[in-house]
């Protein structure tokens, strides 16, 4: 078998080629990921686009409070004895006149003190008809010095004591008969009957409630307000109530009450709104409202501390803190500003701060953002805004 030569200098030339084969694949990996890593000459990441809004300033506010149409007086009817109810003469609604008869309790333990009453008055009676005459036979006797001073003051006495007795008898006689009569439950003046709270057979307390009354003539709207804005109301503030079954029909309005203790469950503190009558009421025209209807009370309130508007938004926080993004209209850097939230209303809130009106806040996305960082601001339709005689939106 022949054998291949190769002369040593060919075997030296394939071995440089070799190396610098390996060498070229080196620096042009190198290349490639330098071309990667590297940024583009005269380029840099330019400022986001921000939506920046002025606070506004908020003397005051107009709120919204749902509420229920009541009357202004509303009783809460109740026996003034005790017994069982033998009939219960009205329906939850029905309409009842002064004097008319609700509902009537088993009297005959009544009636029967009431007799036991008179028996007793009868009695005092010949008590004191015979101490009268008694007392006639002695003050003659007396006159004719037939008898002593000391007998005379005796009769005296017991016809004194015949008098007080007579008169409590009478007492005792008209306390049994109010009694008698307190079995029957009467309405106290015209109006509604609203809520019953017993039916025939039920045995009831004195005081126990029977019935609601809904006292014809004026009417009022219920409201309950949150802790923190009862105290921007007061009694006498004017506001205006729509009726849900009558929109774009305003009647006025003056608050007439407010509750100084808050309720036990709901932490709402009541307020009574008073209707105006006639001609103050922009509805004079329309059907007087009804118990039970819904309504909506408008209110313009004002804060003891001046306060700005921004919308919701606007406002993050860190834990417990609230804060909003206030741009540095000379480098269009957004900063921090701590707020203190004064009321929420359904698109902005009221806050108390350092800030001036004409300060511009980020409006949207202050979840994405950070401490100095560079935005361009622009308004909602996406318009670049001048702040300090300068474009803002520069690159």
């Amino acid at each position: 078998m022949r054998r291949a030569f190769a002369p040593p200098g060919y075997l030296n030339h394939l071995g440089h080629l070799g190396h610098a084969l390996k060498l070229s694949s080196l620096l042009l990996g190198s290349l490639i990921l330098v071309a990667c890593s590297a940024p583009e000459s005269g380029e840099a990441t330019p400022p986001r686009p921000a939506i920046v809004v002025h606070p506004k300033a908020s003397g005051g506010q107009l709120a919204v409070y749902p509420g229920e149409i009541h009357a202004r007086h509303e009783s809460a009817l109740a026996f003034r004895v005790g017994g069982a109810v033998t009939r219960r003469l009205v329906e939850t609604g029905q309409r009842v006149k002064q004097g008319q008869a609700l509902a009537e309790l088993d009297a005959q333990d009544l009636k029967l003190q009431r007799d036991a009453a008179k028996a007793q008055l009868q009695a005092a009676q010949t008590e004191n008809l015979n101490a009268s005459n008694e007392l006639a036979r002695y003050r003659d006797l007396l006159e004719r010095k037939l008898i002593g001073e000391s007998q005379f003051d005796a009769v005296s006495t017991r016809h004194d004591s015949s008098v007080a007795q007579l008169e409590r008898a009478r007492a005792q006689l008209q306390v049994a008969e109010n009694q008698a009569a307190y079995a029957v439950l009467r309405a106290p003046s015209d109006g509604v009957i609203t809520r019953r709270g017993v039916d025939a057979g039920q045995v009831v307390s004195a005081g126990q409630t029977v019935f609601v009354l809904a006292a014809d003539g004026e009417r009022e709207v219920r409201i309950d307000l949150p802790e923190h804005e009862v105290t921007r109301f007061a009694v006498g503030q004017p506001v205006s109530i729509e009726l849900w079954s009558a929109p774009g029909a305003p009647i006025n309005g003056t608050v007439r009450e407010l509750s100084p203790a808050a309720e036990a469950g709901l932490r709402t503190f009541e307020a009574r709104i008073t209707l105006a009558q006639g001609a103050d009421s922009a509805a004079a025209n329309q059907p007087a409202p009804q118990l039970g209807q819904s309504a909506r009370v408008y209110a313009r309130t004002s804060s003891a501390r001046p306060t700005q508007r921004l919308p919701m938004s606007a406002i993050t926080a860190e834990g417990a803190d609230p804060y909003v993004w206030r741009m540095d209209p000379a480098h269009f850097t957004l900063h921090k500003v701590a707020v203190t939230i004064a009321n929420y209303g359904h698109e902005d809130a009221e806050v108390i701060s350092t800030l001036s009106p004409q300060d511009w806040i980020l409006a949207a996305g202050t979840q994405l953002v950070r401490e100095g960082q560079r935005v361009r601001p622009v308004d909602r339709q996406n318009r670049p805004i001048e702040a300090d005689n300068r474009i803002a939106h520069q690159q």
